[in-house]
């Protein structure tokens, strides 16, 4: 499927466009202002009686997630558009976002199905007869990033606007009508093709996920011996356990510490250190880069200080979510976002109770006996309490070290599978671009 399969057109021309380069001899070279007229949107007020919930679609940045526009989040009503004068736009019409939701390598687009509304974030691009709308759609979602180079620029408090000004000047190619429609077909076919392959290798992810978090769940609930004697744990949620582990709570094993509440008005600098928060704990990696600092006292430094060894558990977000800290950085304190979980001997491995932790929040334990439903905080208290199998010290971390080969293998299953994603995006991404901007030519494969 790459592109290197299609021939070229047989002559080209300079396009005067650096970012377009040359393109097919016949083909136009219009600026937009030519070929559209746009159309600005609004947002009736929100305390108005009779605006909103009604029938007609008003489309913001959110809603454009997908190619074709049917239906939006939000809805307004007819008597909206009447008082407010808010243009309702009749299909097909294009729509592009000119604020907010606009990156160096995103050009959000779309295309009308059913009449429409807009807020004020939007445009409405409505084409003359030489261009096909769902070309226009193609058009600029394969070259939106050298349109976004030469029209979009900086607005107040980092957001980034399109240049209105500078869009309608610009050049575009148009190839001939039956052209456009031609390469339209072609892309829908090819990229569906291509969606399918990518569909196809995340669900291959998540059944490797599924497998992973399966093969956690065995060996943290019941060893790497399938042979030993089980009893019943006790406990609803865990079921059998084997016959020589303990169901205990986690204070009876592990100290579980809340660190320091964040107050910015009493930051000297005196006493500053680098601290951790929730964002910086992902599953099994801490991140240190670019910590922010506050002020810890002599006498609060060890208290919210951790050492290697400890576990960060997320109190907040994804409830749970924990990692192992490492001494990545001499000296590191942690927020009260966090719970410290320290062993209380050398009869419990750490690493075995990372592995818990992952079971217990995957499987949606602190919800409540499995329950999806999630919690919004885990507190120290009910941490505490939470009552989970261990075996002994010598067979915690042996299952440790069975578990850290097996989901490395896994996970680099993982990896290559990503990697694969990553390419058939890049080629799809590759081929849109190439063919809108005729460095191909794909008539003929559009035709068979």
């Amino acid at each position: 499927m790459s592109e290197r399969r299609y021939k070229p057109y047989p002559a080209y021309k300079d396009s005067g466009v650096e970012w377009l380069g040359e393109i097919p001899a016949h083909w136009d070279a219009p600026r937009i202002w030519r070929i559209s007229q746009a159309t600005s949107g609004g947002t009736p007020a929100k305390e108005e009686l009779g605006y909103w919930d009604g029938g007609i679609p008003w489309v913001s940045p959110k809603d454009m997630k997908r190619r074709v526009i049917d239906s939006s989040e939000d809805t307004i009503t007819e008597r909206a558009v009447r008082e407010t004068g808010i243009n309702l736009v009749a299909p097909p019409v294009v729509l592009i976002v000119v604020r907010g939701m606009i990156l160096a390598h995103s050009f959000p687009v779309a295309i009308t199905a059913v009449p429409v509304t807009i807020n004020q974030d939007m445009k409405a691009l409505r084409f003359r007869q030489q261009v096909e709308p769902i070309f226009a759609v193609w058009l600029f979602a394969g070259v939106g990033k050298g349109i976004l180079g030469a029209v979009v620029e900086e607005a107040a408090h980092g957001t980034k606007v399109i240049r209105m000004d500078r869009w309608r000047a610009l050049l575009v190619p148009v190839p001939p009508i039956g052209e456009q429609r031609a390469i339209a077909a072609f892309l829908d076919r090819e990229t569906a093709r291509i969606d399918a392959l990518v569909a196809k290798k995340e669900r291959l992810i998540a059944l490797l996920q599924e497998q992973r978090t399966a093969l956690i769940t065995r060996a943290v609930t019941k060893g790497l011996d399938p042979t030993v004697p089980m009893k019943d744990s006790g406990v609803e949620w865990l079921g059998e356990i084997p016959a020589l582990w303990e169901v205990a709570p986690v204070y009876a094993r592990y100290e579980v510490a809340l660190g320091k509440m964040l107050d910015a008005k009493r930051v000297t600098g005196e006493f500053s250190g680098l601290y951790l928060r929730n964002v910086d704990v992902q599953w099994d990696r801490v991140n240190t880069e670019g910590l922010p600092e506050m002020d810890f006292a002599p006498w609060e430094r060890d208290r919210y200080s951790v050492r290697p060894g400890d576990l960060l558990v997320c109190e907040g977000g994804e409830v749970g979510r924990t990692a192992i800290w490492r001494g990545e950085i001499e000296e590191c304190f942690y927020q009260k976002a966090l719970h410290r979980v320290r062993p209380r001997a050398e009869r419990d491995a750490p690493r075995f109770f990372f592995y818990l932790m992952y079971m217990v929040a995957k499987r949606g334990v602190f919800a409540g006996a499995g329950n999806q439903n999630t919690i919004d905080h885990l507190t120290a208290i009910q941490l505490k309490h939470y009552r989970f199998p261990f075996a002994s010290e010598p067979e915690q971390r042996a299952i440790a070290a069975f578990l850290d080969r097996e989901t490395a293998r896994i996970d680099a299953l993982v990896a290559s599978v990503r990697d694969a994603i990553d390419r058939l995006k890049e080629l799809r991404t590759a081929l849109i671009s190439a063919a809108v901007t005729g460095k191909i030519d794909v008539r003929q494969e559009a035709a068979e």
